[in-house]
């Protein structure tokens, strides 16, 4: 039944294989997550030895940090003995385009990769790094796919055919102020517009329909006409038992951005866990579009409270360990990152030594 290339492996070594090892792997679908910046993940379908199947999410970064450890372990250019193979090749990094096809053109030569890497002798397939790649983790086991998810259990769409005296009853604002949200989950509001809540998101945040679209918006740009009963807005406690597992959790960062004439604060809410650490470049390219200015420059406060620039991965986490030391004194809502970000203009240097 196993179509796999005889001459690499015995059979009698294969029978030996425990039943749970990873045999072939194939991408299901793509889909979309709103982080710092929006991205895709892989669903990859993955069959074991003995027969069972499971679904996996993962990244290309993560394909591409997967392929830089085996070949530091394993490629005949780096290692001699007997324990070397040549690897197959792994489509290279896209740095332009539309993302979306980006990941959809990846598909074929991924399933290429996975398909050769699993046909590989027992020995590596057995190897650790490989059984760690496809084994799912309890985040995948939790992330339901797309293509099979209803957005929201029926009871809370709101249905325009609804008497009135029910829409009525429902929790709901008005918008005072027009709101441009940034990114797909954030609720654009023209002032008038009648918002039905859902639920709370944070202490600054919740999230609402209108007109058939849902998204998170501000509690500042809107007036509460009938507020949420109290279950739907302890959210920040249930944020965290769900640690960002559950569809619909949201993380949020506060980041200022630093002008000669003042600060503008704003809460960023994003579909990460916080306790994530994203790149340096994503962070940046979210800062761009928060602020609308592409000029700028990222700064974290260390514990004395100095401006820090931070202009690599390892800069970011510094300031996510810095965090975590001083971390106890600050109080802050249960979704928040313990981290802040402070935005300034390049050239706008006598920042770091202006006390704020």
């Amino acid at each position: 039944a196993m179509a796999l290339p005889r001459q690499l492996r015995e059979e009698s070594d294969f029978e030996q294989l425990p039943d749970n090892v990873p045999v072939s792997a194939t991408i299901a679908d793509i889909e979309e997550k709103s982080g710092f910046i929006v991205y895709y993940y892989f669903v990859i379908e993955v069959k074991t030895k003995g027969g069972s199947k499971y679904l996996i999410y993962r990244r290309y970064r993560q394909f591409f940090a997967l392929h830089q450890r085996l070949e530091l372990k394993f490629s005949p250019d780096v290692q001699s003995g007997p324990y070397t193979f040549v690897l197959p090749t792994l489509p290279g990094k896209v740095f332009i385009g539309n993302k979306q096809e980006i990941a959809e053109n990846r598909i074929p030569e991924l399933n290429t990769y996975m398909k050769k890497l699993l046909c590989l002798p027992t020995w590596v397939l057995l190897d650790d790094l490989i059984r760690m790649f496809f084994y799912q983790s309890e985040w995948d086991s939790q992330q339901v796919p797309k293509a099979l998810r209803r957005l929201r259990p029926p009871t809370r769409k709101v249905k325009t055919q609804k008497p009135k005296t029910d829409l009525l009853s429902s929790p709901r604002a008005e918008a005072v102020f027009d709101f441009n949200g940034s990114g797909k989950l954030e609720l654009s509001l023209k002032a008038g517009d009648v918002i039905f809540l859902l639920r709370r998101v944070n202490a600054d945040w919740l999230e609402g329909t209108v007109k058939d679209r849902i998204g998170i918006f501000p509690e500042s740009f809107v007036k509460i006409i009938k507020p949420l009963p109290e279950s739907d807005s302890d959210e920040e406690g249930r944020a965290s038992k769900t640690k960002g597992g559950a569809q619909g959790s949201y993380s949020c960062l506060r980041c200022y951005l630093l002008e000669p004439e003042g600060i503008d604060t704003r809460d960023l809410c994003v579909e990460e866990d916080f306790t994530i650490q994203p790149s340096y470049s994503d962070l940046l390219a979210r800062m761009r579009e928060v602020f609308q200015i592409e000029d700028i420059a990222l700064n974290y406060r260390d514990h004395e409270g100095d401006l820090v620039r931070i202009l690599d991965d390892e800069d970011v986490t510094l300031m996510v360990r810095e965090s975590k030391s001083q971390g106890s004194n600050v109080k802050r809502p249960i979704n928040q990152f313990p981290w802040e970000l402070h935005v300034t203009r390049t050239n706008y240097l006598s920042a770091y030594n202006t006390e704020y």
